[in-house]
């Protein structure tokens, strides 16, 4: 069986982008397909397409129209690397950074000179974005020169405006009911976090109460690198408290996001941020935690908002791990919209040739599954 597919980088991440019809056509569920697509499991994914990393292993569903007023409405899968699993309870704000270049690569929205507005519709979500992509005499640049941290090569340069992005999956920015709870460390101590909705459901721990000084920063990630499952424990504890899931062990991988965050030491950034993905140190943000940082900011009580050393502007500038990357925050006749810019950059078209007597199995094994 053949499926076209294209690989593209959004931001910080690359994704396999499926248009909704071709995927439709195999006859087999995604949940089904994409495991065998990409290779899993496996930690090397090396009989698939998937890049064996949570940054690498994603996949985009999208199709053109949709509710909102939509110009393009997508789904967003993490593709689990060890599992034959795909994890549906967030979106990628990096992958979505693909999504209006995809569209107007298949000439779905037509270009203006300037730039032209894409507005997105997540599905996992309901989140809509509207994308602002530079399109100069109405055509996409051959040569885009746009560049992020985190990135070594340019791209096209997307403006990525969360419209309202509060509360989207809980319905409370805070759904927990208040600006701070209480977990406990391994040791004992006492660990202070944020649980906020907005972008995604978000875990913001207060870095020095789980035993990290902000001057350490850029040795986090080696000094958490023993404790990672004691930070998911924390994680799986939160989704509880956030009535994601009735238990521990029902949260999924990808959902609530955790992170780490302090006042910032150096010049050029207001808070300090390192975020986990699939249960590691993230190499840079994702972009809805960027998000759901940017509006603790701007919730009183938080950790998040704790860490400012006076009130927050416009722009909220958040040191990440290769860098500092900012966020905007405007009012718009639909809601407050948080900002962010990123680039993206189609990499490759493809026919993905795969095996679909080995996703038969996959999809019988999927369904006596869940039958027990």
């Amino acid at each position: 069986m053949k499926v076209r597919a294209r690989w593209m980088r959004g931001g910080t991440s690359k994704c396999w982008v499926f248009d909704a019809a071709d995927l439709r056509e195999t006859g087999f569920s995604a949940d089904s397909a994409l495991p065998r697509i990409f290779g899993s499991p496996d930690l090397r994914q090396l009989d698939g397409v998937g890049g064996a990393t949570s940054t690498t292993s994603k996949a985009l569903i999208v199709e053109p129209g949709g509710i909102a007023d939509a110009d393009v409405s997508y789904t967003f899968a993490q593709v689990g690397i060890e599992e034959a699993t795909v994890d549906w309870g967030s979106n990628c704000g990096n992958c979505s950074a693909a999504v209006g270049l995809f569209a107007l690569e298949n000439g779905w929205v037509p270009m203006t000179a300037g730039v032209t507005e894409v507005r997105t519709l997540n599905m996992n979500t309901g989140q809509v974005i509207i994308q602002t992509i530079p399109t100069p005499e109405a055509r996409l640049p051959e040569d885009p020169q746009d560049s992020i941290p985190g990135t070594v090569f340019t791209g096209h340069g997307v403006e990525l405006g969360f419209v309202a992005p509060e509360g989207k999956t809980t319905g409370a920015v805070l759904p927990a009911g208040e600006a701070v709870s209480a977990f406990r460390a391994a040791d004992g101590r006492r660990v202070r976090a944020s649980l906020v909705d907005a972008g995604a459901p978000l875990v913001m721990v207060d870095a020095e109460s789980f035993g990290l000084m902000p001057e350490e920063y850029a040795m986090w990630a080696d000094l958490i690198a023993d404790r990672l499952p004691e930070l998911d424990r924390i994680r799986r504890a939160a989704a509880v408290t956030m009535r994601l899931v009735e238990a521990p062990e029902e949260a999924e991988r990808a959902i609530p996001k955790i992170g780490l965050v302090s006042a910032a030491v150096e010049a050029g950034s207001d808070v300090q941020v390192l975020m986990l993905s699939m249960g590691r140190p993230h190499p840079a943000m994702p972009i809805t935690g960027s998000v759901g940082v940017t509006v603790a900011a701007r919730t009183p009580g938080t950790t998040v908002a704790e860490c400012l050393r006076g009130p927050v502007g416009a722009e909220l500038r958040i040191r990440i791990p290769v860098g500092v990357m900012s966020t905007s925050t405007v009012e718009r006749p639909e809601g407050r919209t948080v900002g962010i810019r990123r680039t993206a950059r189609t990499l490759a078209d493809a026919q993905l040739l795969v095996p679909d007597r080995q996703i038969e199995r996959a999809a019988a094994l999927l369904t006596a599954g869940a039958a027990s």
